[in-house]
């Protein structure tokens, strides 16, 4: 397993849920992390959780749709630290009316948006600082949603993980001969904010026994302390526990 120690690490959608798990996590293993995020305040939140226990953090604020944006991150963070080891690909969006019957396709938009184009715009800067050094990783949040087809999740974001599934997959056939390998978490229930959306809320005394953001951290943790050699394409998470679903969660 490899030491994580001085490598830099560039975390999306990092202020809340698994972007802020994992750049918690790997702070705690030597790891400079760069936050990126729409919303400064919960990046300023998890920036300083980050010092308070003398881990290395700064904040880039910007939004995943912003392609020249993501490029001149990607770019600053190569000109200020020499390398790039790690892009986190971990924003996402979920609407309330997600269905058919009644979906509501301006919110979709933006679901295909910020998961997709977002998506690909933040792995096509790391890709460009990444190649010329010969070595990188980059780990994108998919869900279960991407492996099959979930009601619950919704037509939208249901497509847009499923279009993510491919990009991590072009990726790793067209640059593994480069040395950058792309990884894809495909998680069930995971109790982040993304929850709120749901039109039936989950109990809180359910959200407790899901996946929490710090078990996403440690997986990337674990991924990115395989030799370079060594790509793992996929990884699947479940709750251990079963939900019961409540009517018309589907």
């Amino acid at each position: 397993m490899r030491n994580l120690n001085g490598m830099v690490a560039w975390v999306t959608g990092a202020g809340t849920g698994i972007g802020a798990g994992a750049a918690i996590a790997l702070a705690r293993e030597g790891v400079h992390v760069i936050l990126t995020g729409r919303r400064l305040e919960p990046l300023e939140v998890v920036a300083a959780s980050i010092r308070e226990s003398d881990g290395n953090v700064e904040v880039a604020q910007g939004d995943a749709m912003d392609r020249p944006g993501m490029k001149k991150i990607a770019a600053d963070i190569v000109k200020a630290h020499g390398k790039l080891d790690l892009l986190f690909n971990n924003h996402g969006v979920n609407v309330t009316d997600r269905n058919w019957g009644g979906g509501n396709l301006d919110g979709w938009d933006e679901v295909i948006d910020v998961n997709v184009k977002g998506a690909y715009n933040c792995a096509h800067a790391a890709l460009e600082v990444m190649r010329p050094k010969g070595e990188g990783t980059i780990i994108t949040t998919s869900s279960k949603a991407g492996v099959g087809y979930s009601p619950r999740a919704g037509v939208a974001y249901g497509a847009s993980k499923h279009a993510v599934m491919a990009l991590n997959q072009l990726m790793n056939i067209e640059e593994g001969n480069n040395g950058i390998r792309a990884c894809v978490l495909s998680p069930g229930e995971v109790d982040t904010p993304i929850l709120d959306y749901r039109p039936i809320p989950v109990p809180k005394e359910e959200r407790e026994r899901l996946i929490q953001s710090d078990d996403m951290g440690e997986i990337v943790v674990f991924i990115m302390k395989m030799p370079a050699r060594v790509t793992l394409n996929e990884v699947i998470i479940s709750p251990t526990y079963t939900r019961k679903l409540q009517p018309g969660e589907g």
